[in-house]
């Protein structure tokens, strides 16, 4: 942390640090209401998380939803998110997010003409209706080439491959950062506003020991950026974690392609079973909250599911590339799936039957589980070898509703900011269960937008 004399000189108004998807929707709020920024990103690209996305961003309300006869509405969107998460130490985000969502996805759309569209084919994990906004492919890197272009149209800088290092603070007010890299020379840049986009700490397994032990045995397929200096950075200036232990998994990364397994072929009907031929756990408990029932699995681990699941998820850009890699193997009979998983077919048969029954309505699932999409599965089947993984953490730094950062009596950091996995997110207390689907890109793109904002007015 870097001390000066008070000045009032400024060389932009906005410091932005972070060009993921918050970083970059912080940029175009502040720009469009008339402030200078620059983005600086340590990577020599932007993206992070949000590049390894689908893109999807929930909205409740928006023209696209009415367009396409869906009734929804920010009560409802935040009903949701609770009931999902359970109660956590950030639910005024919560429902922050959930009003102001639907004019973020209209936004974007309509001022920085971002493309995304109603997902209509699936809803996906806690949301009761149609409410994911995405690209049409559901990549997305996608997103972020939009928000990249998008800064570029606005004369925002994006200057990546320079780190900054610390920030500059006179009196205890955020006054700028120092950028310092193996190929950037050491520099200051004072602005009125800093907005820290830095993404988690999942990267860095030294905090994650610290900060979340219990994610140590998760292999981590987020970005490489997610290092939580940024995090730091707020706790030292007297700021406070939120929500520390939660987490954003996935329970079905491709292997050993590493790119995730849509989901909807798990909400479609499908299951996950391990090398003795039985199902972990409840599936739609979502692809979260169900890698912690894939590593209680005896590996290898195998997604189930058949030819009709398949046909449908293939409309998934990302999905496609899978199959074409042979990520998605086709099975002509049990016997033949069996074979290729290494299982014992009778037991393999034992497992599809009982579930099969519980689709049909003919006696309770062993599982719990209630929604079966198509299911029964039939043949031809299809199984998808998968492991487990963490993508991002959800603990972060406390704020209020515009995403000042605040110390541990309640008053703001002066000058600072938090979004995205920066500031505590809206996902639980704990765990990965407690994680929407989007939740990630909404405490992003979401909060980039309302700091955006609020950053211009700063004293």
């Amino acid at each position: 942390m870097s001390t000066q004399q008070s000045t009032p000189e400024v060389d932009v108004d906005v410091i932005v640090v972070g060009a993921g998807g918050g970083g970059l929707a912080a940029a175009l709020a502040a720009s469009d209401a008339g402030a200078s920024v620059v983005v600086l990103e340590k990577l020599d690209a932007p993206g992070g998380n949000t590049a390894l996305s689908t893109g999807s961003i929930p909205a409740a309300g928006s023209r696209f939803q009415r367009e396409a006869g869906v009734e929804d509405d920010p009560e409802r969107m935040t009903a949701d998110l609770l009931r999902q998460s359970g109660p956590h130490e950030a639910e005024h985000l919560t429902r922050r997010l959930a009003e102001t969502s639907a004019e973020l996805v209209e936004w974007l759309v309509d001022d920085h003409q971002i493309g995304l569209a109603l997902i209509t084919d699936y809803k996906h994990v806690g949301h009761s209706v149609t409410r994911l906004h995405a690209p049409r492919s559901r990549r997305g890197i996608d997103l972020t080439n939009d928000l990249v272009a998008a800064c570029g149209r606005a004369g925002v800088d994006v200057v990546t491959g320079n780190p900054v290092t610390e920030l500059l603070v006179e009196d205890g007010v955020v006054r700028g950062v120092v950028v310092e890299g193996e190929r950037t020379e050491r520099y200051t840049i004072r602005a009125h506003a800093v907005i820290l986009a830095a993404n988690g700490y999942a990267a860095n397994r030294e905090l994650v020991a610290q900060w979340a032990p219990e994610l140590a045995g998760l292999e981590y397929f987020g970005a490489h950026g997610s290092t939580g200096e940024a995090i730091e950075w707020g706790l030292e200036l007297g700021g406070r974690l939120r929500n520390q232990g939660a987490f954003q998994g996935y329970a079905a990364v491709a292997y050993p392609h590493g790119s995730i397994l849509s989901w909807t072929t798990q909400e479609k009907g499908g299951v996950i079973v391990d090398s003795r031929g039985v199902r972990l756990g409840d599936e739609i408990v979502g692809y979260s909250g169900f890698a912690a029932e894939v590593v209680k699995g005896t590996a290898p681990i195998w997604a189930v599911y058949d030819t009709r699941i398949r046909d449908i998820t293939l409309r998934e850009d990302e999905f496609a590339e899978l199959v074409e890699m042979g990520g998605a193997k086709e099975c002509a009979t049990l016997e033949e799936l069996a074979s290729l998983i290494g299982v014992d077919a009778d037991a393999l048969r034992s497992t599809l039957d009982d579930y099969a029954a519980a689709a049909r309505g003919e006696q309770p699932d062993v599982h719990g589980r209630t929604d079966f999409g198509l299911a029964p599965l039939t043949a031809p089947y299809v199984a998808s070898r998968v492991s487990p993984g963490l993508f991002h953490t959800q603990g972060g730094l406390d704020i209020d509703v515009d995403g000042r950062v605040l110390r541990d009596g309640g008053s703001p950091v002066p000058g600072l900011f938090a979004v995205g996995g920066v500031a505590a997110g809206v996902s639980g207390q704990h765990g990965g269960r407690g994680y929407s689907s989007g939740n990630g890109l909404l405490t992003a793109v979401g909060l980039g937008r309302l700091a955006g904002i609020a950053a211009t007015v700063q004293p």
